[in-house]
């Protein structure tokens, strides 16, 4: 175990799991993770690695001898007679039969029905009512000549999700993390390694869990197939239901006017919408607007009597175009089937997730580290919907007078949920609350922004905030940066109409994009670049100042592993790039020798070198021997100093071994980390 996996283990001690044991367990059980890592909690919930193995078998033979695989329902229910009692693993839903004044039960799996239910279970658990809850059931037979009577008796039931919990030891012991630790154990809880991800989408993936813990949060994410979009919804809590989106009706999800029968929103924490982009789907305007009205107003109408709940709503689907594609020739909502594609609807958005930002998942992201047993996480940020965070960034910041009170709103209950999650002790510095404070605005204005493409009637909104000494800052999204000629278009003008001027243009200071080659008119200047911004490249980046030059120097202490070997490998086809044929180039690397794995490096350069030397580039390398080379630029003999604060490790993590995705073959489609670059002019005589 690394040192946070045995941090959480001192600090959790039986209510973590390590994450791949449910792989391991589940086999062909087609049950959702929080019943897996429940019977999991029970038996293997320590770091003792032989009390692991015992528990493992002990939850598969649990599995094996009680979950009910449908094909062999027909053998579980002759068990069932044969032994008078049997326990089974199944997911149960109930439903009044009023001609009988009886509650009866039905067996998802094992395909009984009829199977009588008293009162106090149902009142106990209210929603076995509403789309089943997976539970851990006795079961009895008893024949009977009544052929009106059911010969199944239901003689115990216990739903799976932990029976309690102490809030406020988990409290104290979160304040044993530090926010980045604690930020990772939250990842590994979702099942994620957290190396795989930079702190931003690291968030990105926090967010997903706002609705559990955040009463009537509306969010929506759109992205590309294969993100895990839908995964935290389906898997992650007891509490939460995913349902496909053509299977919403208004009596399903609000009420049923005949029967009285409330629907989801009355039982659920949180109710997600699975598949809901996609232009041609069929949709009720009577759902539409009862919808409309419930996100706004946490009510619906039932007849002429109004009813309040509680249950957050999420939207998730996919996106066909990509991102600069959808800037360019429509907006960030145009996948949505027309009738939900209403800018009063979409108004009432809280939160876009950017999908598109979201990598797709691959195996080398599951983690196997441990993380909390997802049903006590659950039942924390079920907990957590008692209290309101909405507040705690008042004492240093304000938002903008010209923020609306719906727009106020998202980002306060954004904010309110980040903050539930990261820090439920309170425990945020002026700084990480900022960050927070940034980054729920920055979702609220995703929404917003697209509205005043689609309508015209919405007027721009300066999304800012102030800090205490009275200094303004304005916050944009990731997009904006990226793409500022497509992303102040409406859709009213036309791929080839006026664009709004940037707003931030007119700075000769600080640029937000890829420099532009201008041949001798190359200017000094400072870039900075958000987490996971794309359309960067070496080319772009410092390729111009490399132009004319017959020797660089490269000065990388970090220039050591594989992945940093391929970015100097890169950084060279950069230079091959803007030399002429007829030319060559020296470059000289300055770096440190790897502890471990010296031979291997100079085994690498070596390597690259004899390349090299085919192509015009004349490549050397020396070891720094002092240790004391922390700085990170590249220098030029024609007068250019290119400073990088994260040196060539640009880039976020992507799949290096698959030749046929882009992100391999291209650097401008992969998502880069937060770094910034500053081009001077410096003294020849340097070299």
């Amino acid at each position: 175990m690394n040192d946070l996996d045995q941090k959480i283990n001192t600090h959790f001690p039986g209510l973590v799991v390590r994450k791949d044991l449910v792989k391991t367990v589940k086999g062909n059980a087609i049950v959702p993770s929080y019943v897996l890592e429940y019977l999991l909690g029970q038996y293997c919930a320590t770091n003792d690695e032989p009390t692991i193995q015992t528990g493992i078998e002990t939850v598969k033979e649990i599995l094996r001898k009680h979950y009910v695989h449908r094909n062999e329902a027909g053998l579980v229910r002759s068990n069932i007679k044969e032994k008078g009692r049997y326990k089974v693993i199944d997911k149960i839903s109930v439903s009044l039969n009023d001609k009988a004044d009886v509650y009866e039960a039905e067996f998802s799996n094992l395909g009984i029905k009829k199977v009588l239910v008293d009162s106090g279970t149902v009142k106990a658990h209210p929603k076995l009512l509403v789309s089943g809850v997976w539970c851990i059931a006795d079961v009895e037979y008893e024949f009977t000549e009544d052929k009106n009577a059911s010969p199944w008796i239901l003689s115990s039931l216990k739903p799976i999700q932990l029976s309690h919990f102490d809030f406020d030891g988990y409290v104290e012991a979160r304040r044993q993390f530090t926010t980045d630790k604690w930020i990772d154990l939250l990842i590994q809880s979702i099942g994620f390694n957290p190396e795989m991800f930079g702190k931003r989408s690291k968030l990105t993936q926090l967010i997903r869990l706002i609705p559990f813990c955040e009463r009537n949060f509306n969010l929506i994410e759109l992205g590309p197939k294969g993100t895990g979009k839908s995964h935290i919804y389906s898997e992650f809590s007891p509490h939460g239901i995913l349902i496909s989106g053509g299977e919403v009706t208004v009596p399903k999800l609000f009420v049923n006017n005949s029967t009285g029968k409330i629907g989801l929103v009355g039982y659920w924490d949180c109710v997600a919408f699975d598949e809901f982009a996609g232009k041609q789907k069929r949709v009720d305007k009577a759902l539409v607007d009862i919808m409309k009205n419930y996100m706004a107003n946490k009510s619906f109408s039932r007849g002429v009597e109004t009813l309040g709940a509680e249950a957050s709503v999420v939207f998730v689907g996919n996106t066909q175009h990509t991102l600069p594609y959808m800037l360019k020739h429509s907006d960030l909502f145009s996948e949505l089937p027309d009738k939900f594609y209403d800018s009063a609807f979409l108004d009432r958005i809280h939160f876009y997730i950017p999908g598109w930002e979201v990598d797709i998942i691959r195996g080398e992201m599951f983690s196997n580290g441990y993380g909390f047993v997802v049903d006590y996480l659950a039942e924390i940020l079920r907990s957590l919907r008692n209290y309101d965070y909405s507040d705690r960034y008042k004492d240093h910041f304000t938002l903008s007078s010209g923020i609306s009170t719906r727009d106020r709103d998202g980002i306060n209950k954004t904010f309110s949920g980040l903050m539930k999650v990261l820090f439920p002790d309170g425990g945020a510095t002026k700084e990480e609350v900022e960050d927070l404070l940034r980054l729920a605005i920055e979702g609220r204005k995703r929404v917003k922004d697209q509205l005043m493409r689609i309508d015209s009637t919405y007027g721009n909104v300066n999304f800012s905030y102030l800090c205490a000494d009275g200094k303004t800052t304005p916050v944009f999204t990731l997009e904006e940066e990226e793409y500022p000629n497509y992303y102040h278009k409406t859709i009213s003008e036309g791929k080839d109409g006026e664009l709004f001027e940037d707003v931030k243009s007119g700075s000769s200071e600080v640029s937000s994009g890829p420099l532009k080659d201008s041949g001798p008119s190359l200017k000094e200047k400072h870039l900075t670049f958000q987490e996971n911004q794309k359309g960067i490249s070496f080319d772009t980046l410092f390729g111009p100042y490399l132009k004319g030059a017959t020797q660089i120097t490269v000065t990388d202490p970090y220039i050591r592993l594989f992945y940093q070997m391929r970015n100097f490998m890169e950084f060279l086809e950069t230079v091959v790039k803007h030399k002429a044929l007829d030319e060559e180039v020296s470059v000289n690397l300055v770096t440190t020798e790897d502890e471990f794995k010296g031979e291997q490096q100079k085994e690498n350069l070596e390597k690259m070198k004899e390349s090299a030397g085919s192509v015009g580039i004349n490549l050397s390398w020396e070891f720094d021997g002092t240790g004391t080379i922390h700085a990170r630029h590249i220098l030029t003999d024609h007068g250019w100093k290119i400073s990088l604060d994260r040196g060539l490790d640009i880039f976020q993590h992507y799949e290096m071994n698959d030749t046929f995705i882009f992100t391999n073959r291209l650097q401008q489609f992969r998502p880069c980390k937060a770094f910034e670059v500053t081009c001077i002019r410096a003294d020849e005589n340097l070299f």
